[in-house]
């Protein structure tokens, strides 16, 4: 029996049993029969560049990891700076100035431009939407906040306030307050609601992710910012998962000309290797740390070990944007030949970049092609507000190879769901 003070991978053969018994016991059921699910019953064991390596020997293609791995696993320049780090300091003070916070604002600043000089870190994604709402209202001296239908911004208490979905919401009470949700497609929304009420900031996505993969139209965001700026609110744009030229751009919203008051990064801002969000923001919605720079603090916010990676990280990231460009046109053409072979089992194809997200027919048939996709060693990212739409995130540093390997695995799931199911293929 495996040694439970032993380290994970000591016996392989052994190491998936053991690790399922211990989240079923201490985590979650739930989790386990996922991972049970994704893995085909092994769990990983180790990863490199675009593959994971599983307890059982087999490797997989990961275009999954929820848009994390945008540089792949191991990225080897920001592990690098990761274990220098390591080995000199690997945690703060938090009363002494630490150097490489300091220089990874300056490098995500200028990284983005637009005015945007202020960074607040954080850990995870909903870090950086809370520190933005906060800051929005304390500007402002206002409570309303407008949020899109369909809109993923984390399950914190206060980020669940603009997540738009029941599933994540239902049973609680005491969500953040005074958040209005509008339709996405609605040019005339931000204006509606500043008119009748004190709207402290506008927070959408770009290119929603969890709610299907749905680029919001360019025109619309420019409308809302614009009616936002007149009636003295902010404009936060969202990137968590579509930014980081995941979707081509360093951020959408300012490569498409729409002025905003913050941008929020996370997913690979770390380079896969360690968690840091941040909130990227104007001089004015930062106001309230310009006059109290304790108003809004973390302990681990700002963590030497997980912002060493963020230089390191849009170095690989920008080194890598040509190669995001070809693969971004091998995966649309791939996909939207998959609908068209597909019509009675996928409904749409939408994206843009190297995220993409492939609409089924229904629920339980989605759930049927990941598990062909599991078997074939294709690992993808179900959309958790959508779960008939599976999503598609390959890294930077994949090739045409491993696009044709995905397309291939998607094509022969599809038949074998479609012929299981009596539909055509």
């Amino acid at each position: 029996m495996l040694d439970p003070s032993a380290p994970p991978g000591a016996a392989a053969p052994d190491l998936a049993r053991v690790t399922f018994r211990r989240i079923q016991r201490h985590m979650s059921p739930g989790i386990a029969l996922s991972g049970k699910f994704a893995g085909q019953g092994a769990v990983e064991a180790g990863a490199s560049g675009c593959e994971v390596l599983l307890s059982d020997g087999r490797s997989v293609l990961d275009f999954g990891s929820y848009a994390v791995t945008l540089l792949g696993h191991r990225n080897p320049a920001v592990v690098a700076e990761v274990r220098r780090q390591l080995d000199v300091m690997p945690t703060s003070t938090r009363s002494l100035a630490n150097p490489v916070s300091a220089l990874a604002a300056e490098r995500v600043s200028e990284y983005l431009g637009g005015g945007l000089n202020r960074v607040y870190f954080g850990i995870n994604g909903a870090d950086a939407v809370e520190a933005a709402v906060k800051l929005a209202r304390l500007a402002t001296g206002r409570r309303v906040v407008v949020a899109v239908e369909g809109g993923y911004h984390g399950k914190s208490l206060g980020a669940l306030g603009l997540t738009h979905h029941d599933r994540f919401r239902d049973g609680l009470d005491g969500l953040l307050d005074g958040v209005r949700h509008v339709a996405a497609d609605d040019p005339e929304a931000v204006a509606r609601v500043t008119a009748e009420a004190d709207v402290a900031a506008v927070v959408f996505e770009p290119v929603q992710g969890e709610n299907g993969v749905r680029p919001l139209e360019t025109e619309v965001l420019r409308r809302w910012s614009a009616d936002a700026r007149r009636a003295g609110a902010f404009t936060v744009s969202d990137e968590i998962q579509c930014g980081l030229r995941r979707c081509g751009d360093r951020s959408v919203a300012l490569a498409a000309g729409i002025e905003v008051d913050a941008v929020l990064l996370g997913k690979p801002l770390g380079g896969g290797v360690v968690p840091v969000s941040a909130l990227v923001c104007s001089d004015a919605l930062y106001e309230p740390l310009l006059k109290d720079p304790f108003r809004h603090t973390a302990t681990f916010g700002g963590h030497p070990l997980a912002t060493a990676a963020v230089p390191a990280a849009l170095t690989e990231i920008e080194a890598a944007a040509g190669n995001g460009v070809e693969l971004a046109g091998l995966m649309e053409r791939g996909l939207r030949r998959l609908r068209e072979d597909n019509p009675g089992l996928v409904a749409d194809v939408r994206g843009r970049g190297l995220l993409w997200g492939v609409d089924f027919t229904g629920t339980e048939l989605a759930g049927e092609v990941q598990m062909g996709l599991a078997r074939r060693g294709l690992l993808v990212s179900p959309c958790l507000s959508r779960p008939r739409t599976l999503r598609l995130l390959p890294p930077l540093v994949a090739g045409p190879a491993e696009v044709d390997r995905a397309m291939a695995v998607l094509d022969e799931a599809l038949k074998e769901a479609g012929a299981a199911w009596g539909g055509q293929s």
